[in-house]
């Protein structure tokens, strides 16, 4: 991204080169851990310009944390007027977040080319989302509302040794505002585009010392940017209300405080899939001729699906605690979560009832956290602790398939509904260790020893008993690195460390064998080295990162033959793995303390290694070989990663202008991010024969081009004026997002030949916001 701005002088060269690596400090900083004692963030003693960070379950400044990091503020969300925590896509180098409409409050997550694509509750995220100290243990809820955030700190690489297993690819670390003490609030108004709407308001009270309350309610309603061309209406509609308070107890002088949220998220909205399927596919002569061969871009607003709703309820509570004996602070966090969910989608897409399903399910996962943190002697700092986290989950699926009756529900229609009921139970012990063991060098190690036990029955309504299966995961996840601090304006730093990710059972098998046999985990070894570097007493910060993951033993989702329907969706290994090489920087400058620009960019190479999978082949007869009767090897290795764009990069600038009534501020941004792929698929096949003619196996020549994104250019800018009035603040925003109208899908899928859909990037939107701080 340096290059695009070196141009002219000599002089404007390295300040735009400054700028393209700034952004990655502000918005993802790589961070070295202090000497000194964990110290609480209200209590250290920084630098203004310093941004405090938790990443490593301690309380240490973002340029001293010796791994890649991004830290976006409150500050930083409300200027670009970020409506959820999608807004960070492409901002922080090698981060994607997309919405998948499968499920409420769902997020497609990658960093470094690691995600999980996907809604089931039988596997957990390779990116996760920990919210005040509590992970979310499914992609359902990550997306999380932008409004009463503190910080949100984006960890890029394995983080397994504090943050657990499903955290292969990263962190995302979301810290919500805590109870003031004070008498005090916020509230706010949006209207923009799609009479899309939105109320949200804050209230604090306290004594001021030793107890204070918050307590909120946040509404968000649109009618959805998709047109509906039988009904004629728009589509994709959604509501959603979130309200729930938080007490905060902390005693003078005691060194304990502890504190109480509650929240209930209570949604509804229209699942609403494009479709794509072309005249290769089985439901292409099945519909009318408009609605096949459509593109991937324009097309994707014009829909044709039948009515859908989904509606979702999750109730969460966290109860943190901590206590400061002096030379050790005991913490803990305890965490509940429950949703509930019905949803019913047309998933072929099209006017005719070929392939529509019904989904009701329920989650429930709990959650306790012991930390201990101290010095163990001078320039020796530890956090050690142990993790416990226990899941269930019950989902039951009608699929109506060649109904041709829109009228029926699928739950009467469809009387072999499949169900699955599945458990996980986790239990983990973990150290984090520093050893500034010689002059300007330290050490970094740790590790988490992790176990995992995974149950999942599976079964038909009528023909009972597919299968079900029940088994154990263990691994031991280690991390080591090393700085070395010339300067305090210079940290050079490398480490390894090792991801995990637990393995399971296939929700969607469809024979006692599949259903029985468990996938087994994937790891990640990864390598980084990195340099943060500060200049102009901190008014420049740049951070680069370079890194190498070695993924093994990849879950991914594949067809096999089998079930009623003839084939089925299982989740298999891939034995060769992958590998991902990337280097990223960001910077930070501060021209004037009114005025700040940030940048960040990413380039990443990935590809396959010997992904070899077993499948029928219907262009011949198949020869004898190691996959059974009937099958034979399929090589993917030529596709693409998923969610894997080579390069991504952005800048940000942000201009404070103090007036006679107050201030204004105006901030302008674009991301650039380009073409990924978001489903390993096939878009053409080589057969290789033996002398008799006989296909042993079946190179695929790349994932099909209908489920890869176009090259983004996301513009977004706003202007908010800030009023003050006595002791209170108001303010006026005007915003717009995606200010090139860019189109293009979010999340794409093909399905065995028979149909395909997508789902689409939010066009131009725009709005005002109206609000009061008091």
């Amino acid at each position: 991204m340096a290059s695009a701005h070196v141009r002219g002088a000599r002089n404007t060269a390295l300040i735009k080169l400054a700028l393209a690596s700034s952004a990655l400090t502000c918005i993802s900083a790589p961070a070295f851990a202090q000497d000194a004692a964990p110290q609480a963030a209200d209590t250290a003693v920084v630098d203004p310009n310093e941004i405090i960070v938790s990443a490593r379950r301690r309380s240490e400044t973002l340029q001293e944390t010796p791994i890649a990091i991004t830290a976006v503020s409150a500050a930083m969300l409300e200027n670009k007027a970020s409506a959820n925590i999608g807004d960070l896509q492409g901002a922080a180098p090698g981060l994607l977040i997309t919405q998948q409409n499968s499920g409420a409050q769902a997020a497609n997550i990658s960093i470094r080319g690691l995600t999980y694509a996907d809604i089931e509750k039988s596997q957990t995220p390779t990116v996760g989302v920990v919210v005040d100290g509590v992970t979310i243990g499914t992609n359902t809820g990550q997306l999380q509302d932008a409004f009463d955030i503190a910080q949100i700190e984006v960890l890029r690489g394995p983080q397994g040794t504090l943050f657990g297993a499903n955290t292969i690819g990263g962190v995302i670390n979301i810290t919500r505002t805590k109870p003031t003490m004070e008498p005090g609030g916020k509230a706010e108004f949006t209207y923009g585009r799609w009479n899309t709407w939105a109320g949200k308001a804050i209230v604090n009270y306290g004594d001021g010392e030793t107890w204070g309350i918050k307590g909120w309610y946040f509404h968000n309603e649109s009618d959805g940017f998709y047109r509906n061309a039988i009904r004629n209406t728009r589509a994709g509609g959604s509501k959603a209300d979130s309200y729930g308070a938080s007490l905060l107890f902390e005693p003078a002088g005691s060194g304990f405080d502890a504190q109480l949220s509650v929240e209930n998220v209570v949604q509804s909205f229209e699942p609403v899939v494009s479709n794509l399927t072309n005249s290769t596919e089985l439901f292409c002569g099945l519909i009318p001729a408009n609605e096949c061969g459509r593109n991937n871009t324009t097309d994707l607003y014009t829909v044709f699906t039948l009515p859908a709703k989904s509606t979702y309820k999750a109730p969460n509570a966290t109860l943190q605690m901590n206590y400061d004996l002096g030379g050790i602070k005991l913490s803990s966090i305890t965490g509940w979560r429950h949703s509930k969910e019905a949803q019913t989608q047309d998933f072929d897409g099209s006017s005719s009832d070929l392939y529509y399903v019904d989904r009701r399910q329920k989650y429930t996962q709990w959650s306790q956290e012991l930390r201990a943190a101290g010095n163990l002697f001078t320039g020796f700092d530890y956090v050690v602790g142990g993790y416990y986290f226990h899941s269930k989950y019950s989902l039951t699926q009608w699929t109506r398939f060649f109904g041709f009756d829109p009228s029926i529900p699928p739950m009467e229609f469809d009387t072999n509904a499949q169900t699955n009921v599945g458990k996980t139970t986790s239990y983990a012990f973990f150290g984090d260790f520093n050893w500034a063991f010689a002059d300007k060098w330290r050490l970094s190690f740790g590790g988490r020893w992790s176990h995992d036990n995974k149950k999942l029955t599976n079964s038909f309504a009528t023909a009972g008993l597919i299968g079900s299966g029940d088994a154990n995961f263990t691994k031991f996840t280690p991390k080591v690195g090393i700085d070395y601090r010339p300067s305090s304006d210079v940290m050079l730093y490398a480490s390894w460390s090792r991801g995990y990710r637990s393995g399971g059972f296939s929700p969607r098998a469809a024979t006692a064998a599949t259903a029985s046999t468990p996938f087994q985990p994937e790891t990640v070894d990864a390598y980084e080295v990195g340099a943060k570097l500060s200049a102009f007493d901190r008014k420049l910060e740049f951070n680069v990162a370079g890194y190498v993951s070695d993924y093994k033993d990849m879950q991914q989702n594949l067809t096999v033959p089998g079930g009623p329907l003839g084939n089925q969706t299982i989740t298999g290994n891939v034995p060769g793995g992958a590998i991902i090489k990337g280097i990223e920087a960001d910077a930070t400058l501060r021209i004037t303390p009114q005025f700040k620009i940030t940048a960040s960019t990413a380039y990443m190479k990935s590809h396959f290694r010997n992904f070899v999978t077993c499948g029928a082949y219907a262009g011949g007869t198949a020869a004898a070989n190691s996959c059974g009767a009937g099958l034979v090897p399929f090589n993917y290795s030529a596709n693409r990663l998923i969610y894997a764009p080579k390069f991504t990069g952005s800048v940000n600038a942000d201009y404070e202008i103090p007036t006679s009534f107050g201030k204004v501020v105006a901030t302008a941004g674009w991301r650039h991010i380009s073409p990924y792929d978001e489903q390993i698929s096939q878009q053409s096949l080589t057969p290789t024969l033996d002398g008799s003619g006989d296909v042993t196996g079946v190179t695929v020549n790349g994932n099909d081009a209908r489920v890869r994104t176009t090259t983004q250019d996301l513009v977004d800018a706003s202007l908010t004026f800030n009023f003050d009035v006595g002791d209170k603040e108001a303010y006026f925003r005007v915003f717009g997002r995606n200010l090139a109208n860019e189109k293009t899908t979010t999340h794409a899928f093909t399905v065995a030949g028979l149909f395909s859909f997508g789902m689409a990037l939010e066009p131009r939107t725009y709005g005002a916001t109206v609000g009061v701080k008091f």
